[in-house]
C-alpha cells in the first residue's frame, strides 16, 4: 500500500514511515516529540516499558492529559502492574497501531527510553519460542531458593556481562531467561539481537536520540527525582502497596518503585532510598546511551548546541523530508 508522506511529498512503495525520538532518562523527550506531533500530524506510540502500567504515574514520569496537548498517545496505561507484560505483546501492538495510524494519514511517533521495545520493531526481531530448556529452568530457579537470587545473578557475570549489568537480582524471570539462552546457544542475548535483520523491516526509518552534557543530565536526573518525592511518589507506591501490588512483580522492580518499597519495608531510610532512585537512574541513562550507540542508523542530537527546543524540532522535521 503507498502512503503519501504529507511533509516531504515523497511517494513511498509498501513502506511506513516510522520517526523514533528516543534518548536516555531525563533529557526532555516528550516536549520536544508534542512540537514535533503538531508539525507534521503525527501521533505517538509510547516505546516505555514503565507507563504501560496504570496506577504507576508519578515514578514512571507518565505523561499527563494537559502534558499531551491533545495529540494521540498509544501502548499507556493498558496493563495492570500484576501483569507480565513481554516484548512480543509490546511489538505486535506497536505494529498494529503504526499501520493504523499510517493508513490513517498520521505520522507515527515512537517515543521513549525503552531500546528493547524500539529494537523490536527495527530489527525485525521475532518472538518464535525457540531457546526453551524447561528443566534448566526448574534448576536454577532450585538454586535461587536454596542460595539466594544473588547466587544465580552472579553465574551471568561469567557468561553475559552486558545482561548481568542491566539486571538486577530480583528481577530472577529475566536472569533465568538469559542464563538459559546462552546455555542453548553459546552466545548472549545481545549477540543475537545484533544478528537480527534490519533490512527486511516495514519502516522508512528516522531515528533521533537526543543526547546532553553528561553532567547536566545527571543535574535534570536528580531534579526530577526530588519532583517525583514532591508530588507524591511515596504515596503512589503506599497506594500500590494496599492494592496488593508486592516487589516480587515485574512493575514493582521498577526504578523509583523498588527502593520506595524497601524504605517502607523498614530495610533502608528514605534519604537512603531517594540516593538509589538517583544513583540507579543514572545508571540507567548511562546504560541507555550505550544500547543507542550500537545502531548506526541513530541520528544524534546533542541540545547543547541549540539554543532552545523549537531549534531541535525544525533541525528534526528538516531532515525527515
Amino acid at each position: 500500500m503507498q502512503r503519501r508522506v504529507n511533509i516531504s511529498s515523497k511517494l513511498i512503495d509498501n513502506m511506513e514511515d516510522l520517526l523514533i525520538l528516543s534518548g536516555p532518562t531525563g533529557v526532555g523527550k516528550t516536549d520536544i516529540s508534542i512540537k514535533i506531533a503538531k508539525k507534521i500530524g503525527g501521533e505517538i506510540i509510547s516505546a516505555d516499558s514503565m507507563q504501560i502500567y496504570k496506577y504507576m504515574d508519578i515514578g514512571s514520569a507518565k505523561i499527563s492529559k494537559d502534558e499531551m496537548e491533545g495529540i494521540h498517545h498509544y501502548i499507556i496505561d493498558i496493563a495492570e502492574p500484576s501483569d507480565e507484560f513481554s516484548v512480543a505483546q509490546y511489538k505486535q501492538l506497536a505494529e498494529h497501531k503504526i499501520t493504523e495510524l499510517s493508513s490513517a494519514g498520521k505520522y507515527p511517533m515512537l517515543v521513549g527510553g525503552t531500546g528493547l521495545y524500539i529494537n523490536s520493531l527495527i530489527f525485525n526481531y521475532e518472538f518464535t519460542g525457540t531457546y526453551k530448556d524447561a528443566e534448566y529452568r526448574k534448576y536454577l530457579e532450585a538454586l535461587a531458593d536454596k542460595n539466594g537470587k544473588e547466587f544465580v545473578h552472579e553465574m551471568l557475570n561469567g557468561v553475559d556481562v552486558n545482561s548481568y549489568n542491566r539486571l538486577y537480582p530480583n528481577d530472577l524471570k529475566r536472569v533465568i531467561r538469559a542464563l538459559e539462552v546462552y546455555k542453548l546457544t553459546g552466545k548472549t542475548i545481545s549477540e543475537l539481537n545484533e544478528n537480527q535483520d534490519i533490512y527486511n523491516i516495514p519502516y522508512n526509518i528516522h531515528y533521533f536520540v537526543l543526547n546532553m552534557d553528561r553532567e547536566r543530565l545527571y543535574d535534570r536526573i536528580n531534579k526530577r527525582v526530588d519532583i517525583m518525592l514532591e508530588e507524591g511518589l511515596v504515596d503512589e507506591v503506599i497506594k500500590l502497596k494496599n492494592m496488593g501490588y508486592n516487589s516480587n512483580m515485574q512493575s514493582m522492580k521498577g526504578i523509583g518503585y523498588k527502593e520506595i518499597l524497601y524504605y517502607l519495608d523498614g530495610k533502608i531510610s528514605l534519604e537512603k532510598a531517594v540516593e538509589m532512585i538517583k544513583q540507579g537512574s543514572r545508571n540507567y541513562a548511562k546504560r541507555q546511551l550505550t544500547w543507542f550507540r550500537k545502531d548506526k542508523r541513530v541520528k544524534w542530537i546533542d541540545k547543547d548546541k541549540f539554543n532552545d527546543e523549537d531549534e531541535i524540532v525544525d533541525f528534526i522535521v528538516r531532515n525527515l523530508k
